[in-house]
């Protein structure tokens, strides 16, 4: 163990229950991250800089700081609320609903548009549950789906069009009530 009994004269943060709690917890079979948890607080109570710490303990100063700012607001009991990790911020019920989202059209739920892309299914998803992730998070998980915002059929169709009649296509893709509007521009000169 890195503490000696005389470490625990000269106390700056926690109180003599808070180091006893933490004490007692130190010697059960706890992982590896909770134990530095413990360790980081028990020793900026007796005085170690942020710098000695990570040495000691060989963690980031990210870490340290954050746990020794814990130990100094007196919350040294929250040593196990926070989760160990990066959060799991898409659950199976976002999951769900994404996949729900993507087989309806837009429309149904208030949009103009009549295909979704990732940004919308984001930007939707983050009202409902007020979790955003990156649109490429959400084509990852259309992919894991077998889905896909990309519309291959209508850019295999534009492109037959194209070469076909030799011109252009532009189409009005903002278009909210009236039917969408295509000109085609023949580019070849009479």
């Amino acid at each position: 163990m890195i503490f000696e009994i005389s470490d625990f004269y000269e106390r700056k943060f926690l109180t003599p229950s808070q180091r006893q709690v933490l004490l007692k917890n130190l010697q059960a079979n706890l992982q590896p991250e909770y134990r530095r948890r413990i360790e980081i607080m028990l020793l900026a109570d007796v005085g170690k800089s942020q710098t000695q710490i990570c040495k000691i303990l060989g963690c980031s100063q990210e870490m340290a700081r954050y746990w020794i700012t814990v130990a100094q607001l007196g919350l040294a009991e929250k040593w196990q609320e926070r989760p160990i990790g990066r959060p799991k911020i898409v659950n199976d019920q976002y999951i769900q609903r994404l996949k729900e989202l993507f087989s309806h059209s837009p429309r149904k739920y208030g949009y103009a548009f009549s295909s979704w892309t990732s940004q919308w299914l984001n930007k939707h998803l983050a009202t409902e549950f007020g979790i955003e992730i990156s649109d490429r998070h959400i084509n990852r998980l259309l992919k894991q789906m077998g889905l896909s915002t990309q519309k291959r059929s209508s850019k295999k169709q534009a492109t037959k069009d194209t070469k076909e009649t030799g011109s252009i296509k532009i189409c009005d893709l903002q278009s909210h009530n009236e039917p969408n509007f295509h000109w085609l521009f023949n580019h070849h000169a009479n």
